[in-house]
């Protein structure tokens, strides 16, 4: 055999070029509030502290954007994770009997 065989080694072993897995990051979504007419600004606010971690400030900024631009963006996940956030959050509006929802899209 030649000594140029790209798949020899100089060993005479069998070379093996390790390939790199190609790692994508998974997509990520956008858990969003919707507006409606009913149900409280404490209660948007309960929600946002207890189910997205964020402090009274930050809860009451997404809060008003809710109420004023009609949606408001909670926080950016994995599918699975805005997957259960979304139906938690449904979930517990419905409990207690307010129409609030919860949705999500692809950021």
């Amino acid at each position: 055999m030649s000594g140029t065989d790209p798949y020899r080694d100089n060993d005479s072993g069998l070379a093996v070029q390790e390939a790199k897995p190609k790692l994508k990051r998974p997509p990520l979504f956008k858990v969003i509030l919707l507006n409606d007419d009913f149900t409280p600004m404490d209660f948007v606010v309960e929600i946002l502290k207890s189910f997205f971690n964020m402090n009274e400030d930050r809860a009451t900024q997404v809060m008003l954007q809710v109420h004023t631009q009609g949606v408001g963006v909670c926080g950016v996940y994995t599918k699975d994770v805005a997957e259960t956030k979304v139906h938690i959050v449904n979930e517990y509006s419905r409990e207690h009997q307010h129409p609030l929802m919860c949705t999500m899209e692809e950021a």
